[in-house]
């Protein structure tokens, strides 16, 4: 089956930065899309299975992230380490990474290797082989990446424990690293039931990006990719949805170790749905207005500036998530306001917002901006792959992603407004606080 979609992104009608995307599926289900470039001699090649942590058997939390590392070890063909190696010595780079919604594999070296890089990868597909010493020495080096990343920073640790009281029944609130406690109980079994599962042509997309001709990538990708085998019967991706929320969650941790205390409010909020992208769009400005920027951002201008009661203040939503999305806020205060008090100067500015609406020059200011920076984006065919992967796992087709420039372009004021008034509800969201001791109040403070 083949099909072939010229697409020309149409931001600013920037013929200097179009794209055109070419669309193919395999007999075996394995879709495929290249994003021509020709002005460099650079290929990305990346593969994206529609499997993360959010897909992961209850009980062995981490083992899509454990599995991302043992991809790097042999197969029937390659010794461990091999697939990197060939890559360096062939003057790219490599690697891969795991979120809740998707693992992904990617190369970057010259156009010419494509074929290399297309062979060992397919061969990873279905010809892994990991003895139990792999399994051992990678489940310990996963525990140190815990240790480092995660036990070993307050923060993250705040993270984690915030995003578990924002989910209570949906996986986003497992951490895709894993519970240490399971980590430590992660098996060859467990790694190989996943991977014969999960690592299949009709549970992926190919996406090869740079200079190279759709036809003869297509080719490349019947010989190399087409042979293997599609895991029959293959489920649908089905998870727990959350209970309605009804009332605030709060939390707070203290931990010798934090230099500056912060508060941190996140919201249940819609993500990126294929043919919908209106609201999430909505909820891009709305982020970007208020703490975009911390000079000229809604939330800066008056924490920072006017009442300066706080050092540094933030706002941010990505609506690229399979299921629901959260809206965040941020507020660092200054060292003699308290957190009690950054908490309700940061509810007044949003209070304020809610009633004084977009400041118009603001808006069109920042509309020009964020087109601005999908021309930008354009130009790097490592985050073109990205993307594109990125939002054909979550759902999204190709007519949602070219769309997407102009979807923004026709966000409104008022559509920002309707979307601002949707989200800030705080029976919808939980609030934390992090502190190196005790929580002070505003009279302590000022002793």
């Amino acid at each position: 089956m083949i099909r072939i979609l010229a697409v020309v992104l149409s931001v600013l009608a920037s013929p200097l930065f179009a794209v055109e995307v070419s669309q193919f599926e395999l007999d075996n289900g394995l879709e495929v899309y290249v994003l021509e470039d020709h002005r460099a001699p650079v290929v990305v090649h990346t593969v994206w299975y529609k499997v993360g942590a959010a897909d992961e058997p209850m009980g062995k939390s981490g083992i899509a992230h454990f599995l991302e590392h043992l991809m790097f070890k042999g197969t029937d063909k390659m010794a461990a380490g091999e697939l990197s190696e060939t890559v360096t010595r062939n003057g790219g780079s490599d690697n891969a990474f795991t979120s809740w919604d998707y693992t992904a594999y990617y190369q970057r070296v010259a156009a010419d290797r494509l074929p290399l890089m297309m062979e060992m990868e397919a061969d990873r597909m279905r010809n892994l082989q990991m003895t139990e010493e792999d399994v051992a020495t990678e489940r310990n080096v996963v525990l140190e990446e815990r240790n480092m990343r995660t036990e070993n920073n307050p923060g993250a640790l705040f993270m984690e424990q915030r995003r578990a009281a924002q989910y209570l029944n949906h996986p986003y609130g497992i951490p895709i690293i894993g519970w240490k406690h399971e980590i430590e109980q992660l098996n060859r079994d467990d790694a190989f039931a996943f991977y014969s599962r999960y690592y299949a042509p009709n549970n992926a997309f190919l996406v090869v990006a740079g200079d190279v001709d759709p036809d003869e990538v297509y080719e490349m990708a019947k010989t190399y990719y087409g042979p293997i085998a599609p895991t029959p019967d293959l489920p649908p991706r089905l998870r727990p949805t959350e209970p309605p929320q009804l009332s605030e969650r709060r939390l707070s941790m203290s931990d010798p170790r934090v230099s500056q205390a912060y508060v941190t409010r996140t919201y249940l909020a819609p993500e990126r749905n294929t043919g919908d992208q209106k609201e999430a769009a909505a909820l891009q400005f709305l982020a970007a207005l208020l703490g975009g920027d911390a000079a000229t951002s809604v939330l800066g201008q008056k924490l920072t500036f006017e009442e300066q009661k706080a050092v540094y203040v933030s706002a941010y939503y990505d609506g690229a998530t399979l299921d629901a999305a959260t809206f965040g806020l941020v507020i660092v205060p200054t060292p003699d306001v308290s957190l009690e008090d950054a908490e309700a100067a940061l509810d007044g500015a949003i209070a304020e917002f809610l009633t004084e609406g977009v400041d118009q020059e603001q808006f069109d200011r920042l509309k020009t901006q964020l087109r601005a920076s999908l021309i930008y984006d354009e130009d790097n065919i490592e985050g073109l792959a990205r993307r594109y992967g990125e939002l054909l796992t979550l759902g999204l087709n190709l007519d949602d992603i070219q769309a997407w420039p102009d979807v923004l372009g026709a966000v409104t004021p008022e559509d920002v407004m309707a979307a601002a008034r949707s989200v800030f509800d705080k029976s919808n969201a939980v609030t934390g606080w992090l502190m190196p001791d005790a929580p002070q109040t505003a009279t302590e403070v000022t002793k």
